[in-house]
């Protein structure tokens, strides 16, 4: 192993051998601790210290780095203490996550690292956004995404990639290819001569170097990082190296042919950097074993800080508060104050986004085809001459990685909204929604300021890909806000008030409604809370619970039906529900049919009618009944489709209801 100081004094190398050794040392304690039964488990990096070292230290300090399971020195050349590290190891409410995560699974705003989910892949994209930020922000920063070899088989890989190198992004990509995906070896993962070579296919430049010399790592990272900044494009850096024990300890290493370790122990990262710097006389054996008592010294008080964690208390009103960040004020809903005019709920979405834009200087948007073209619906039609396409994004089809990137953003201090095309479209982003957007601020405080606009529903002859009802996924997940307006004036209020909520939230706008419907809507800029079911009628006999379209079909049976005296609450928000404007309804009829354009099987009016039944019951004359589309993908055929939606089997429910 060859080491070339390159212009680095002496002091430098030795500050580099002290932050090498340092997370070396921690992990041989956490290994003994591990077999003591006083930490959990383990993901260990041994073996592979000179790159998360190397590169960090490579980056300014503001710089976002995307970590994974073995890059413990990420954590300390970050210079985050060893105690508040290990009460995070334990589990401790004194810890990064109060708790709430395991290893590395978590991330700190104030040293510029973001925390990781299992999936890996999706840590790729966030790196794209917090680049995107510098970009925008004209700042020379770029972010740095780690992977491992069998990481870079993932399409978060591969968007992430692509996104990059279409949106020129300041990004580097590292993979730390040790060889083996768990147990899987890489011949069995990838068929190209290098991972490095997989950069040649997005118009990206890359490297294959020694991930096992720090100075290799640190002047190749200090390269690219000016190159990235440079030349505002993404680089892809392939580090060889290989991990000395198993994917995590209770894996074991049986699978490793021995020759393989024995080969590596040679390339130890430490164990030569260490004996170089003896060589040239920077270090003598005595100043080495000095280093290494001090450390373990430290690491010993530091321990001793750790265990002094309190028992945790657990408490439930904390942790359902922490679900969600807290909103600072709302806009009140200036109706009665304002002039307003009849326009369409598609017109009425782009005013909101509009004024939104003009409110919001850091607010960026994405999506297919929305620039020039001015989205598949036209909403943002005009948009880019006003806004600008630096803020009015065209984005591949890479769902995944642009859900990723508007996390990114949130990093960075901005607002963003994505544009699914189609609702449906959303199951290739899901992993990002509902396991990153929807639990990042529960996991370590760091919030997703982004909004996701979901085109759904049937009734246009548009068939399975582009008619579902997907809303149910979303409201199964705590972290998210679902919002589902039906007529123009909420359509954009609760637009603005999703872009002014610093939480993740789900905005679904049925097409069938878009042109179809419209209604009197205040010119200025104001908000409908989310949260807050709006009456449409009041009534006697029976309440109808619904939202989006069977809004309108509600009305129009009760217009055609006028001897029944129908309670109409359109939810409006299905994540968080308006139980106080459900149980009122319930109260005032007794008898309550849930009506959704969703299938029957697993749609929210099942968890209604289950609350319902729980808190509402002596208040019913009848049981809860559901009036929802059939249990089929949504049909192509006009005729097949109208059979299919709930409206077929509406006027059937109610009667019903009425003669229990």
């Amino acid at each position: 192993m060859n080491f070339h100081r390159k212009g680095l004094t002496n002091e430098e190398l030795l500050h580099l051998y002290k932050q090498l050794l340092w997370p070396r040392l921690i992990e041989e304690k956490m290994l003994v601790l591990l077999r003591q039964g006083k930490i959990s488990k383990w993901f260990s990096g041994i073996g592979q210290e000179a790159i998360a070292v190397g590169a960090t230290m490579a980056l300014e300090t503001d710089e976002w780095i995307m970590p994974l399971h073995r890059n413990l020195g990420v954590f300390t050349a970050r210079n985050m203490p060893l105690h508040k590290l290990f009460k995070q190891w334990q589990g401790s409410s004194d810890g990064y996550s109060k708790g709430r995560e395991r290893s590395f699974h978590f991330g700190s705003r104030e040293h510029h690292i973001c925390g990781m989910i299992s999936h890996l892949g999706p840590q790729l994209a966030i790196a794209d956004g917090v680049a995107l930020a510098a970009k925008l922000k004209k700042e020379n920063k770029v972010s740095l995404a780690f992977t491992g070899d069998g990481g870079t088989s993932e399409g978060d890989f591969h968007e992430a990639l692509n996104t990059a190198a279409v949106w020129d992004l300041p990004v580097i990509f590292l993979i730390e290819n040790n060889g083996y995906g768990l147990s899987t070896p890489v011949q069995e993962q990838y068929r190209c001569a290098s991972l490095a070579d997989r950069a040649k296919g997005y118009g990206m430049e890359s490297v294959i170097i020694d991930g096992n010399n720090v100075l290799t790592v640190y002047d190749t990272i200090k390269g690219v990082r000016e190159y990235c900044i440079k030349n505002q494009k993404p680089y892809l850096i392939e580090c060889l190296t290989f991990r000395m024990r198993g994917h995590e300890e209770a894996s074991g290493t049986k699978y490793v042919p021995k020759e393989l370790f024995e080969a590596w122990e040679v390339k130890d990262p430490i164990k030569n950097y260490e004996q170089w710097l003896v060589k040239e006389k920077l270090l003598t054996e005595t100043e080495v074993s000095s280093i290494r008592a001090d450390q373990k010294k430290t690491i010993e008080e530091e321990l001793q800080k750790g265990f002094n964690s309190p028992p945790i208390v657990v408490s439930t009103d904390i942790e359902l508060k922490d679900v969600y960040a807290p909103r600072v004020s709302a806009i009140n809903h200036p109706a009665t104050l304002d002039t307003t005019r009849e326009i369409r709920l598609i017109d009425a979405i782009k005013e909101g986004l509009q004024q939104s834009m003009e409110q919001h200087p850091n607010l960026i948007l994405m999506g297919q085809d929305i620039a020039e073209y001015g989205g598949a619906f036209k909403i943002t039609e005009g948009f880019v001459q006003q806004f600008g396409k630096e803020r009015v994004r065209n984005t591949p089809l890479c769902e995944s990685a642009i859900v990723g990137a508007a996390l990114g953003l949130s990093l960075e201090g901005f607002k963003s909204m994505m544009e699914m095309q189609f609702a449906d479209f959303a199951a290739v982003g899901f992993n990002q929604i509902v396991n990153n957007l929807a639990k990042i601020y529960y996991r370590w405080g760091q919030n997703a300021d982004v909004v996701i606009r979901m085109p759904t529903g049937g009734g246009v002859g548009a068939g399975p890909f582009h008619s579902q009802s997907n809303e149910a996924w979303f409201v199964h997940t705590p972290g998210l806000k679902v919002v589902y307006p039906s007529t123009p004036s909420d359509a954009k209020g609760l637009l603005i008030a999703a872009i002014n909520d610093p939480n993740p939230v789900m905005y679904f706008e049925h097409k069938g409604l878009y042109r179809s419907i419209s209604g009197p809507v205040p010119e200025v800029y104001y908000e409908i809370e989310i949260g807050k079911a709006r009456q449409v009628q009041t009534g006697d006999d029976l309440s109808i619970i619904t939202y989006g379209a069977g809004v309108h079909w509600a009305e129009d049976y009760a217009m055609e039906n006028t001897h029944v005296s129908i309670d109409i609450l359109d939810l409006r928000s299905l994540l968080p529900l308006d139980y106080d404007a459900i149980a009122a309804s319930v109260k005032r009829t007794g008898k309550v049919l849930i009506l959704h354009e969703d299938t029957l099987t697993g749609g929210i009016g099942g968890e209604l009618g289950a609350w319902i039944a729980e808190h509402c019951f002596s208040w019913l004359d009848a049981p809860v009944m559901r009036c929802a589309s059939l249990d089929t993908a949504v049909p192509f055929n006009l005729e097949l489709e109208k059979n299919f939606l709930a409206k077929a089997r509406l006027e059937n429910s109610i009667n019903k209801l009425l003669n229990w």
